[in-house]
């Protein structure tokens, strides 16, 4: 029997409304765009459509300009992995700004791996508002 393929879809990506990681919701698309403003609380990033993926498990990076933490540490760039639990799985990957605003600024990729290949890329310039 033929091995079923896997559907791969970015649905939308850029600037979205508020996301409440605890909710089941996706939030919703503003605007597609690559350039981000620096604004506190703005939520950029990407919302994928996996098909037939059940019990699989993506990873993911998203590198950013070199900024510190609050002892004056480099952060290293965020990583994680989330869990497939459905044959018609969405998924938001993305952050939002926090103070200060100035040292996010630059790009950010964002890039999402499903069996070690990599599935999914989308690069945003984060710029102060003018």
């Amino acid at each position: 029997m033929a091995k079923k393929k896997i559907e791969i879809n970015m649905k939308s990506w850029g600037i979205y409304t508020h996301w409440d990681r605890s909710s089941r919701e996706l939030p919703k698309i503003k605007k597609f765009t690559h350039t981000i403003p620096s604004v506190v609380d703005i939520e950029f990033g990407y919302i994928l459509h996996i098909k037939g993926a059940k019990g699989k498990q993506i990873e993911f990076v998203m590198k950013h300009p070199p900024f510190t933490d609050e002892q004056g540490n480099i952060r290293p760039d965020f990583e994680g992995s989330q869990f497939i639990n459905s044959n018609d799985w969405q998924f938001f990957l993305g952050d939002t700004i926090w103070l200060p605003v100035e040292n996010k600024c630059g790009v950010w990729e964002i890039i999402t791996y499903l069996d070690g290949r990599e599935i999914a890329r989308k690069s945003f310039n984060i710029v102060m508002p003018e």
